[in-house]
């Protein structure tokens, strides 16, 4: 009995240890096909964003023009509702100090 175990069990492991091989690199080259597939849908999306980047520079360049745009208007309209109150206030105040 033990005969058979020692010559049958070597067997039984090395052929485990074979298949156990063959699945660790057919899941090899399965890894490396996956990562190159994945390698050109990085490089596609660096390209595309590549090209993207003029209109994103065409925008930033438009919106900043239209925000100094927009300052100068809302400082333009304060400085007239400033400039109009103070006009009122100063008059009152002239016409306070005749009055005494």
């Amino acid at each position: 009995m033990n005969s058979w175990v020692d010559t049958i069990f070597p067997f039984i492991i090395y052929a485990l240890l074979s298949i156990l091989l063959i699945a660790l690199i057919i899941l090899i080259i399965n890894l490396i096909k996956t990562i190159m597939k994945v390698n050109k849908v990085v490089d596609d999306v660096n390209y595309k964003a590549s090209r993207l980047n003029g209109l994103f520079e065409i925008i930033d360049m438009t919106t900043d023009s239209l925000v100094s745009f927009n300052d100068k208007i809302i400082s333009f309209v304060s400085n007239g509702i400033v400039s109009f109150f103070t006009k009122k206030s100063k008059k009152k105040k002239k016409g306070e100090d005749e009055d005494e």
